[in-house]
């Protein structure tokens, strides 16, 4: 009989260790599910705790960053709006920086065939000839020799002021182009300043009218910050390519106005010939 009663007892303890084992191991989990809990008792989503870091693991799984197509929708009408004007700045921008670049070259505004077709009739003595050849291939440089040579029989220092005129004017026309690009470089920050203020007041006033909510103001702001930072994505190269293309463009026409000055600095002693 006491071996029978030393039999069931064995048997007893046997049988209950693995089930105390597994509440020993289970309690560090629950307890990790309770702190949770209680550090987030509005949390909508249903926590499972794993049972061997006792870390909570969510339910549902948390929603992929926000995309472009969101951060552009999610500012409402006004928000979009300004999407799209900063799209169009940055679209103007892009092309008046290649028109201007094909614009301002060398071969463009001082054409080898011209220069060498002015010597020519400089060489001859034929203003005239120089003149035509001016006329036949418009270009910067054409339009300053052209100026210079129109004024050949009202003495050298009329020629000189209406050369000097004639390159104030070329210069004027290039700067007309390229203050396009500045404009686009000027108006694309503050378009995307604008859509951030505009962000922001809704952010706010969404929250004066509801529950507050860190994530969604976070997400509120995130949103209106993009308005900037795609403007400063648009005036950087803008800018940028101003400044190098307007450089460019004074020192062709510095250039241009030394090489007519060259040109025509025999004009005094050239006779007019007259068909």
């Amino acid at each position: 009989m006491k071996k029978l009663v030393m039999s069931a007892v064995m048997l007893a303890t046997l049988l209950g260790a693995p089930a105390l084992l597994a509440q020993e191991a289970a309690a560090p989990g629950a307890a990790a599910g309770a702190a949770v809990e209680a550090a987030a008792p509005g949390l909508d989503s249903t926590l499972i705790v794993d049972a061997e870091s006792g870390a909570p693991v969510s339910a549902q799984r948390k929603r992929s960053a926000t995309s472009f197509y969101d951060v552009m929708t999610g500012s409402g009408p006004i928000g979009f709006l300004l999407w799209m004007a900063l799209f169009g700045s940055g679209a103007a921008a892009i092309y008046f920086i290649v028109d201007c670049s094909i614009l301002v070259r060398p071969a463009k505004m001082l054409p080898g065939t011209l220069i060498d077709q002015v010597k020519s009739a400089m060489a001859e003595g034929d203003v005239l000839k120089a003149l035509k050849a001016c006329e036949s291939e418009p270009s910067s440089m054409a339009n300053i020799l052209s100026a210079g040579f129109s004024h050949v029989e009202e003495g050298y220092d009329i020629i000189q002021e209406s050369v000097g005129t004639a390159a104030d004017l070329e210069t004027e026309r290039l700067m007309q182009r390229l203050t396009w690009i500045s404009v686009c470089a000027n108006l694309a920050p503050m378009l995307g300043l604008l859509g951030t203020v505009q962000g922001m007041i809704m952010a706010f006033g969404n929250i004066a009218t509801a529950a507050p909510d860190v994530g969604a103001l976070a997400l509120a702001i995130a949103q209106a910050l993009w308005t900037t930072a795609g403007g400063l994505v648009v005036a950087i190269p803008a800018i940028t390519f101003y400044y190098g293309i307007r450089n460019n463009a004074n020192k062709l026409v510095l250039r241009m106005e030394a090489m007519t000055m060259e040109l025509i600095k025999d004009l005094r002693n050239v006779e007019v010939v007259n068909d």
